[in-house]
């Protein structure tokens, strides 16, 4: 997993939403028990990973975080 990934599935942690690692190794991100979005396992193109934030930004998530 690329470090982009990470910094971003540790915020949406600390934001409250439950991030489970597949058994293919794809990072699922939930939000009071239903799924908002899947990561691929390795961020080919940044245009996947832009495409994972837009419904993790809809529901709710600050990204980049404000401070």
């Amino acid at each position: 997993m690329d470090k982009d990934t990470r910094k971003v599935l540790q915020e949406l942690e600390r934001q409250g939403f439950a991030v489970r690692i597949s058994k293919g190794g794809h990072p699922m991100v939930y939000k009071d028990g239903v799924r908002i979005t899947t990561f691929s396992g390795s961020a080919s193109d940044r245009r996947s990973f832009r495409n994972a934030l837009a419904p993790l930004k809809r529901a709710g998530f600050q990204w980049p975080p404000t401070r």
